[in-house]
Order: structure tokens, then C-alpha cells, then sequence
């Protein structure tokens, strides 16, 4: 099957498009409606999401205690069902690697190692 990726392809005018704002300068936008919340504004990168970091690092504390209580019931320390042990197993792992994964997102951001940002991170 060809593929045709040099076909350049433009919006068609409807009626609602009347009075909206236009690109003119540039050929590759020209016709298509200027949308501001698509506009790069390097602060959008800095914007620390404070609630998004808050609830990963719940995550991860809920997801490490009910993986310590997994394994304590199947190791025998602490009195309880296998079955009971499995369920914490799989509600701690599914806890903990969102939690792990966004804390780590949000450690590497606040370090300044590079291709981590904070805008990686979703703001709730």
C-alpha cells in the first residue's frame, strides 16, 4: 500500500469561522483558527503541580505499607489468610508503581536532569 506524505491537506471554510482570527504571515497556518491555550509560554514549564506530587507520594507510602503487610502475612510474622496476603500484594502494586513512577518524574524535574520537566507531570 503507497503511502501519500506529501499530500497537504487544509481545513474547509464553514460558517462559524466568520470572525475568528487568522494566521497570515506563515503559509503552513494560514486558515486555521488561533487557539491561545496552544501558545508556548516557558512558565508552563515551571509550574510546579503541587496536588499531582502530594497524591503520587500517597501512592507510594499506601502502595509500600500494604506491600509490607503482604509480606508479612505470607512470611508468617503477622497472622492472616494467603488470599488476604494476595489481595494487598496486587492493591500495593497497583498503588505504588503510579506512585513511584511520578515521584521519580517529579525528583528528576526538581533536580534539573535533563528531559524531565514538571509539565510531564498531569495538574489536577
Amino acid at each position: 500500500m503507497a503511502s501519500r506524505r506529501n499530500v497537504h491537506y487544509t481545513r474547509l471554510p464553514n460558517e462559524e469561522d466568520k470572525g475568528y482570527d487568522y494566521y497570515d504571515d506563515d503559509d503552513d497556518l494560514k486558515g486555521r483558527r488561533h487557539d491561545p491555550r496552544f501558545d508556548y509560554t516557558p512558565r508552563a514549564f515551571d509550574k510546579v503541580p503541587w496536588k499531582s506530587i502530594a497524591l503520587a507520594l500517597f501512592l507510594l507510602f499506601l502502595g509500600s505499607f500494604l506491600l509490607f503487610l503482604s509480606f508479612f502475612i505470607l512470611s508468617g510474622h503477622m497472622g492472616g489468610e494467603p488470599s488476604q496476603a494476595y489481595g494487598l500484594l496486587a492493591l500495593g502494586i497497583l498503588a505504588f508503581l503510579p506512585g513511584f513512577y511520578e515521584t521519580r518524574i517529579a525528583y528528576y524535574s526538581w533536580r534539573g536532569a535533563e528531559g524531565y520537566r514538571f509539565a510531564s507531570i498531569p495538574d489536577y
